[in-house]
């Protein structure tokens, strides 16, 4: 079995462009890693939380050694609008992406633009893969993590759980790893397929967005930070993978011609 999946390995490493594959592997490591250190040192986590969360005194209905106060950026009425705008804007852009998709194979023989197709195929798989359904579906449904405001660090009533852990106590919709910095990054992913014409111009807005959206997310005490870094990252991760299987299979395609 281990023969067979280094063989996999190898071929499919020779079928890949090197960049391509490359970047993938890179992604691909790189998260697992960060994934290592946020669990190693989960102090990180509570720190930069820490930043945001303001204390206040309890009253007498707390119970003794509560703690009490709360996040205030997440009351400021200009940051849950931009929250919002963020929230919905990737799905917009969705929307406009199968549009285009849709017009594009309503196009035939000559007419058909094959690589226009192809892109917008790779990143509305990505968003598919990424954000709905490896983020919202799998992770945040099944691993129970609960969200700083959730634990009892900052006021809640359940305990902290580290990155990646199994034994956190939330139910539903929690905090590993972040849907909105998954589709975030995924915004920072459609640079690649933007016109360069358009690319200067696009490009401070766009990563001004897909950075904001998680820091707010942080700030809000909605997700800590390795859930931010973590889900932001694993639409680069999706999004490469997807790129350069579809470049191995063009590859593969041009070599039987």
């Amino acid at each position: 079995m281990t023969v067979f999946s280094k063989n996999r390995w190898r071929d499919l490493a020779i079928r890949l462009p090197k960049t391509t594959f490359g970047a993938f592997m890179l992604l691909f490591w790189t998260w697992w890693a960060l994934l290592a250190v946020f669990r190693a040192f989960p102090a990180i986590d509570i720190y930069f939380s820490q930043l945001f969360f303001v204390g206040a005194d309890c009253d007498a209905t707390a119970a003794a050694g509560s703690i009490c106060g709360g996040f205030p950026y997440r009351d400021v009425a200009t940051f849950d609008l931009l929250r919002t705008v963020f929230f919905r804007l990737p799905y917009v852009v969705a929307i406009v992406m199968v549009w285009k998709l849709v017009e594009c194979y309503r196009q035939h023989g000559a007419t058909f633009n094959a690589e226009r197709a192809q892109k917008l195929k790779v990143a509305l798989g990505t968003l598919l893969i990424g954000p709905v359904l490896l983020v919202n579906v799998v992770l945040k449904e099944h691993w129970g993590r609960p969200r700083p405001i959730q634990t009892d660090i900052f006021g809640g009533a359940l305990h902290f759980a580290e990155a990646g852990s199994l034994a956190g106590k939330c139910v539903s919709n929690c905090s590993f790893i972040s849907g909105e910095a998954a589709s975030a990054g995924w915004l920072f992913c459609l640079l690649l397929f933007v016109p360069k014409s358009l690319r200067y111009a696009l490009a401070p807005p766009v990563v001004a967005i897909s950075i904001l959206t998680p820091a707010m997310r942080l700030s809000f005490g909605a997700h800590y930070l390795s859930d931010v870094v973590l889900g932001w990252l694993s639409s680069l991760v999706v999004f490469a993978a997807l790129l350069a299987l579809t470049e191995s299979q063009q590859h593969q395609k041009n070599s039987e011609i």
